[in-house]
């Protein structure tokens, strides 16, 4: 792999943090059986694959063209995991949706925000952009390689959720009920001092 794939490859590893987020897929896959647990590890990172393409292709222009800044998307995604963290504090994450089904927690929160992240959607667009002709398909590689480590790793976590308890797991979800609200509102701060920096006029 050369220089831009591995840059690539080990900037988004470190972003999207797959063994930071095993406790927290565990917690919100909890009311699961394992092979759910299997897939939604699979459609998890499908989705957060889709989205950072999507905006590495296309992001910079689609964010232009609808006037949104980076340190807005930051502040919104917030906002949004702020709401997962509130509902695993209260146990909503538990409990079956009016529809008798439970909540598609592989789209929100695993697959955006907490993968396919403003980090992570910044830091693929700046990547993206800075490879040269040469250098893309390096870059492509290690972003591809980056979701296959954060595929393995949440796979794995099946097998360890298997061995831990219901009530440990229980506990787990309202301990990362916080930490999310922390990440939440350093996220929501991040954007504002962010947005500041950018615009010194006001």
């Amino acid at each position: 792999m050369t220089e831009a794939g591995l840059s690539a490859f080990v900037t988004l590893v470190v972003i999207m943090d797959p063994l930071g987020n095993v406790p927290i897929f565990l917690a919100l896959s909890r009311p699961l059986e394992p092979a759910q647990r299997n897939r939604v590890a699979v459609q998890a990172v499908i989705v957060a694959f889709a989205l950072i393409a999507a905006f590495a292709l296309a992001g910079a222009q689609l964010l232009d063209y609808l006037g949104v800044s980076l340190e807005s998307l930051s502040i919104a995604g917030g906002f949004l995991l702020l709401l997962v963290a509130l509902e695993l504090l209260r146990g909503d994450y538990d409990a079956p949706r009016a529809g008798g089904g439970r909540r598609d927690v592989a789209l929100v929160p695993l697959a955006t925000p907490l993968l396919a992240g403003p980090g992570a959607i910044a830091a693929t667009i700046v990547l993206v952009q800075q490879a040269d002709g040469g250098e893309l398909a390096a870059t492509w590689a290690g972003i591809v390689a980056a979701f296959l480590v954060v595929w393995i790793v949440l796979r794995l976590a099946v097998p360890i959720g298997r061995h831990l308890s219901d009530g440990f797991i229980h506990l787990l979800s309202r301990v990362m009920g916080v930490l999310l609200a922390a990440i939440a509102v350093q996220l929501i701060l991040g954007g504002i001092a962010d947005w500041i920096e950018a615009h010194p006029e006001l």
